[in-house]
């Protein structure tokens, strides 16, 4: 509203009943339909950012790198609100259950197993299962990346920053003080996620509105 763009909310499958890649294929199949609907839809199908929040936003990283490697489809820019993107922080030593709110380690055990099966926390794994395992980042859309320090993925969410940077990706990061993994759905009228949710439609703002 704020923007005036169009969103399309994809009602793909979940895991544990639907595992990788029942997920990420539909998603990819929503994404092939919105460019092709573009005209019927009234949007610019030349400008079609994908983004997610938690396991969503995971998803939306690796729909990213689906779609980057496809090339059919060439997503602008990727919003990814304190995404989770690495099964291997699961096996981190530090339990840390106690330290974090609404998501924990157990959770994460749980998210991952289900998603992956036999795969996860394995050495190796199938290709786009887990964003952070891809090799070769370079060539993929801006990002903006947005995660609290007392949110378990903030780690992992940092190194993906980082290594966006690093392949030559713009990528804008927003790292709230003391926030927790979901912080931002309790309360809009809080100024920390009032300015959470300004810094995403700036980002959006830059990167997909001419």
């Amino acid at each position: 509203q704020d923007l005036g763009i169009a969103v399309v909310s994809v009602d793909y499958r979940y895991a544990p009943k639907h595992p990788f890649p029942a997920g990420l294929e539909d998603s990819y199949a929503a994404l092939l339909w919105v460019a092709s609907q573009a005209k019927e839809l009234g949007i610019d199908g030349q400008r079609i950012a994908i983004g997610g929040a938690s396991a969503g936003a995971g998803l939306a990283a690796a729909l990213v790198q689906f779609a980057h490697d496809q090339q059919k489809i060439t997503p602008v820019f990727q919003l990814l609100v304190y995404p989770m993107l690495d099964d291997r922080t699961c096996l981190r030593g530090d339990d840390g259950s106690n330290n974090y709110q609404s998501w924990n380690q157990k959770s994460n055990r749980f998210g991952w197993e289900s998603y992956l099966g036999k795969h996860y926390g394995a050495e190796e794994i199938p290709a786009y299962a887990v964003p952070a395992r891809r090799q070769d980042l370079s060539g993929l859309p801006p990002a903006w990346m947005g995660v609290g320090t007392l949110d378990l993925f903030y780690e992992e969410d940092m190194a993906y920053a980082q290594r966006l940077t690093e392949s030559g990706v713009s990528c804008e990061i927003k790292v709230v003080p003391g926030a927790f993994h979901g912080f931002d759905v309790f309360d809009d009228d809080i100024p920390v996620v009032q300015d959470f949710r300004k810094s995403q439609l700036a980002a959006l703002k830059r990167n997909l509105i001419r």
